[in-house]
């Protein structure tokens, strides 16, 4: 059988396509290649956020060229948002690409490599609109205990740094019905943490006519059992309504943890970006937010040396950081892309100025989340243990999950407690907090659950199949290092 590899970068939005290109591809026959062999088809999902994106694309094309041309029968295909920006200038720059796809047509990818194969000649297909909603397409999976589930994809803003709109296109919403009928699906196979996913989730609804749909899709999330963990990113401020808190806070289920992207705290800066908000109306929800939820953890994004920043716009946005305690951040030097408005734009900021302001605006933040996550230690929370979250755990003896507000964890087991599976809950008293996670040393109890049982399935299946298949055709119409720029889908 033929084996494949899927290499992801971007935002959480093409690591959720990257589970249906998989799905795909085994649904057509190949299997996952084993760690460390060079697949028969190597699929390069992109993002086109970042500067240097390109440059990422092309060197990594340029390293698996010689590999291809002592390997007859390999194939290559780059999709994603760079593969729906370039177009057919991929295959100029590197003709030993058999296949390119765009945002719009991820479903074509086992065709466009068989037309390849057959033709003995490179396939591009880039769609300018959706064909079909992706979440109908079969899906393999990385996680037995959670999962995304997108409510919309492309966005109706027009941020002047971000390039994303131009690629995935205009707002387009499932019904509600297909959502809860995909979740419940999901927790049928033994998830019980799933996040909803939109390039701006809270302005869920518009295609529509309901601006209320959102809060509402919250809520009925909240009446499926066995579902014990929602999420969602990421909301835009412009669209975030007292329902949607009230929402959060009265649906057990719904989790106290928010990301909602600032990108910069000064008003003169945010009216460059066309954000359509201001740092006073970001600051009051941020209020509401803690008002309605006490322990809500709120993380961002935030850009900085966008053009015409001044120092005075900075320590406007280090103001607001100071005002928000968030507990994260994704923080970015803001780049130019070609094609966004911002590109052109006059008093670009100098990159020494840029990387100075980017230093002390981390420093600053760390000190905020060092500070927020002090408050948890002596505290007994619920941690949903996972694999791949702490990189040191083999080494520091400890095992790693995610508390209910969605800090991470990283436990001592005692010896004679039976190892908890990813998937499983574990309660802990935390005992150390550092910047970016927490220690826990006073352990409570294990939770042995359906999503850990359906995890020991997973290990315990052949090894030509990993991951947890879920093909999704009855589900919708007939026949579905983060983003940069502070695009964290959305």
């Amino acid at each position: 059988m033929r084996t494949y590899e899927v290499r992801t970068y971007g935002c959480q939005m093409n690591v959720h396509d990257s589970e249906r290109l998989r799905g795909l591809l085994e649904d057509a026959g190949y299997v996952r290649a084993p760690e460390g062999d060079e697949a028969d088809v190597v699929v390069f999902n992109t993002c086109a956020v970042r500067e240097n994106a390109d440059n990422k694309l092309y060197g990594n094309l340029g390293h698996l060229a010689p590999v291809k041309a002592r390997k007859p029968g390999m194939q290559i295909a780059v999709g994603g948002c760079l593969a729906q920006k370039d177009k057919a200038s991929i295959v100029r720059k590197a003709p030993w690409v058999d296949v390119v796809f765009g945002t719009h047509n991820i479903g074509s990818l086992p065709v466009l490599l068989e037309r390849a194969r057959v033709a003995e000649e490179s396939q591009v297909e880039i769609l300018e609109s959706l064909d079909v909603f992706p979440s109908t397409l079969p899906t393999r999976r990385e996680s037995a205990y959670s999962a995304w589930v997108s409510v919309s994809v492309g966005c109706n803003n027009t941020c002047t740094f971000c390039i994303v709109p131009s690629l995935r296109g205009r707002e387009k919403d499932r019904r509600p019905g297909d959502v809860l009928a995909e979740v419940e699906a999901l927790v049928a196979e033994g998830v019980l943490e799933v996040t909803l996913l939109g390039q701006n989730v809270n302005s869920y609804g518009v295609e529509f006519g309901d601006r209320f749909a959102f809060g509402k899709l919250l809520r009925a999330c909240g009446e499926i059992d066995g579902l014990e963990r929602v999420r969602f990113t990421s909301p835009h401020p412009r669209d975030f309504t007292a329902d949607v808190i009230e929402a959060m806070a009265e649906t057990p289920n719904v989790m106290p943890s928010l990301h909602m992207p600032l990108q910069s705290g000064s008003d003169t800066v945010l009216k460059a970006m066309r954000r359509s908000y201001r740092r006073d109306r970001y600051l009051r929800i941020i209020e509401d937010v803690r008002a309605a939820m006490p322990d809500a953890a709120i993380t961002t994004d935030i850009i900085v040396g966008f053009p015409g920043e001044t120092e005075e716009d900075f320590q406007g946005t280090l103001d607001v950081v100071r005002q928000a305690r968030f507990a994260g951040a994704f923080t970015f030097q803001y780049s130019k892309r070609p094609g966004t408005p911002a590109e052109s734009m006059e008093d670009q900021v100098p990159r020494d100025v840029v990387q100075d302001r980017y230093e002390r605006l981390v420093a600053l933040q760390d000190e905020m989340a060092w500070d927020e996550n002090k408050k948890i230690v002596g505290r007994t929370v619920e941690v949903l243990v996972a694999e791949g979250e702490g990189r040191k755990d083999a080494s520091t003896h400890r095992l790693s999950g995610r508390a209910r507000d969605n800090r991470l964890v990283h436990f001592a087991l005692p010896a004679e407690v039976e190892k908890p599976r990813p998937g499983d809950v574990v309660t802990v008293e935390v005992t150390y907090a550092a910047p970016h996670h927490l220690n826990a040393d006073v352990f409570g109890e294990v939770r042995r659950t359906r999503a850990g049982d359906a995890w020991q399935r997973a290990q315990d299946a052949p090894p030509a199949a990993p991951g947890v298949m879920l093909g999704m055709p009855t589900v919708g119409a007939k026949p579905l290092e983060p983003a940069t720029n502070g695009c964290q889908v959305g």
